[in-house]
Parts: structure tokens; C-alpha cells; sequence
């Protein structure tokens, strides 16, 4: 079994990465891009029968700082 986890800042959190990507957008001539939010997206392969609450352990315990950041988990088939 596969999982995708999309994490993400919060919404009132500062993202300087997301401000670099803009800045460099803009100066490449993209003016269209309003605002830009950077995350990250980690695959996992697991064992079949791991369940829900194992993976939403994951993400409290590691893989999601959840003071600034927010996870949605997906499954893969």
C-alpha cells in the first residue's frame, strides 16, 4: 500500500521559501503568480494492513511539524 502525505504551512505562517520562488518567478517574467506557498510531498510504501491511525501517528510524531504546518494524507492504490 502507498501514501502520499502533502504537507503545508498554516495559513499565518511566513514562508520564505515561498517568497524566494515568487521573487525568482517574477524576475523570469512570470507576473502572473499572485502569491507562492512552498510544502512538501513524502511517498510511503507500506506493509499492507497498516492502518489509519499508524500513518496519522506518523505524521503527529515526524513527518508534520503541526505547531506551523498541516498534513492531508492519501492513500494510493
Amino acid at each position: 500500500m502507498k501514501a502520499r502525505i502533502f504537507v503545508t504551512l498554516k495559513g499565518g505562517v511566513l514562508d520564505p521559501q515561498g517568497k524566494a520562488i515568487h521573487h525568482a518567478l517574477s524576475g523570469l517574467g512570470f507576473e502572473g503568480v499572485n502569491d507562492v506557498r512552498a510544502g512538501k510531498l513524502l511517498e510511503l510504501d507500506l506493509a499492507d494492513g497498516t492502518s489509519d491511525a499508524d500513518i496519522d501517528a506518523m505524521c503527529q510524531k515526524l513527518l508534520a511539524n503541526t505547531v506551523i504546518e498541516n498534513y492531508r494524507i492519501e492513500k494510493v492504490a
